[in-house]
């Protein structure tokens, strides 16, 4: 694998560094296990690698490549979307201090964490998706009202992920809240904070913009399945 830059092929290279204890793997293929997170990447697009890929992969299972290219999916997969999305980096802004509390989040809290990410759609939440790294939420009335969290890390970034309102508590600042909290945190560890986002969701680009972050490029996302 050579790329220009490690969120070229974010996956690939989380899974060779900070995160390599969770990669199931082959001499070309790379994944998460499937309770964790739905991504995977390979050396190169190549029919053998998708080969590798397949092999790695149970019947019906899904996964998600992101890449700086389109791809050329092998007639072995099936094809369950192709997308385009924005890669984006920097450090949020701070936000005025409020009363609003943000607590962990944990394997307790992970029915809730599912209902919200169904109902709002950020990406893929799988059951152990909130071992990857911090969860925080805030809770309004004992509903779980907004999330955040840390998925991929490739080398010295650190992606976030998950952030979601639930609509009756939008418009109150709390994506923004959460998002200036786990990013002071990722920092103070020495690490640069990223995201992705879906090209088509404006609202969510246009309010990471004006939280200070910036589109580092345009990525491809495939998600392919095992017949």
């Amino acid at each position: 694998m050579s790329a220009a830059h490690s969120l070229d092929h974010p996956i690939w290279w989380a899974l060779i560094t900070r995160q390599a204890h969770l990669a199931q793997s082959n001499a070309r293929a790379r994944r998460y296990p499937t309770d964790v997170a739905p991504f995977a990447d390979m050396v190169d697009m190549s029919p053998e690698s998708f080969a590798a890929l397949h092999d790695l992969m149970q019947p019906r299972d899904t996964q998600v490549l992101f890449t700086p290219e389109p791809v050329n999916v092998p007639p072995a997969f099936e094809v369950v979307a192709a997308e385009e999305g924005e890669q984006m980096i920097g450090t949020p802004a701070n936000v005025p201090a409020s009363d609003v509390k943000i607590v962990p989040l944990g394997s307790a809290d992970v029915p809730a964490m599912t209902e919200l990410v169904a109902l709002t759609n950020p990406g893929p939440f799988a059951p152990r998706t909130h071992t990857l790294g911090t969860f925080l939420g805030i809770r309004i009335d004992g509903r779980l009202a907004a999330m955040i969290g840390e998925r991929m890390a490739p080398g010295d970034y650190t992606e976030m992920t998950g952030i979601c309102v639930h609509p009756d508590f939008r418009g109150r600042g709390y994506a923004q809240k959460l998002m200036d909290v786990i990013a002071k945190q990722i920092v103070a560890r020495g690490e640069i904070p990223f995201l992705h986002v879906y090209a088509h969701n404006a609202p969510a680009i246009a309010l990471y913009r004006r939280q200070g972050m910036s589109i580092r490029r345009t990525m491809n996302v495939t998600v392919v399945r095992r017949p």
